[in-house]
């Protein structure tokens, strides 16, 4: 026979503005230990720019592009020819652009890591 008792699940608040809000942590008050590893994390790890990220990148943003031409950022009769035309162009543009900031990005945080912490 199945079982018919089921687990008890924990209990949710509402409050008058209709917001739930979960009951919070019920077991033991964690260590001070605990607490600094919860509020402090782990730093996070920044991959170095490739040229492949960042053609993906610029593809995106290339196809975000088509498509808000296609739905009439410039006028509402845009021929499609015109719209590959400039998504190929973006593609070209957003390429470089995209690696540089993301070479940018990763030596700033590779100097921000390597500098010693402020107290």
């Amino acid at each position: 026979m199945a079982q018919t008792k089921r687990k008890r699940r924990s209990k949710h608040r509402g409050t008058a503005a209709g917001t739930v809000e979960a009951r919070g942590r019920t077991g033991r008050k964690p260590t001070p230990q605990e607490q600094r590893k919860a509020t402090r994390g782990e730093p996070r790890q920044v991959k170095p720019p490739t040229w492949k990220t960042a053609l993906t990148k610029a593809g995106m943003m290339a196809a975000l592009l088509f498509l808000l031409t296609r739905l009439g950022l410039f006028g509402r009769h845009v021929p499609i020819g015109q719209s590959v035309v400039l998504a190929c162009f973006a593609v070209i543009l957003y390429t470089p652009l995209a690696y540089l900031t993301d070479r940018w990005v990763y030596t700033r945080q590779q100097r921000r890591q390597a500098a010693p912490p402020k107290r």
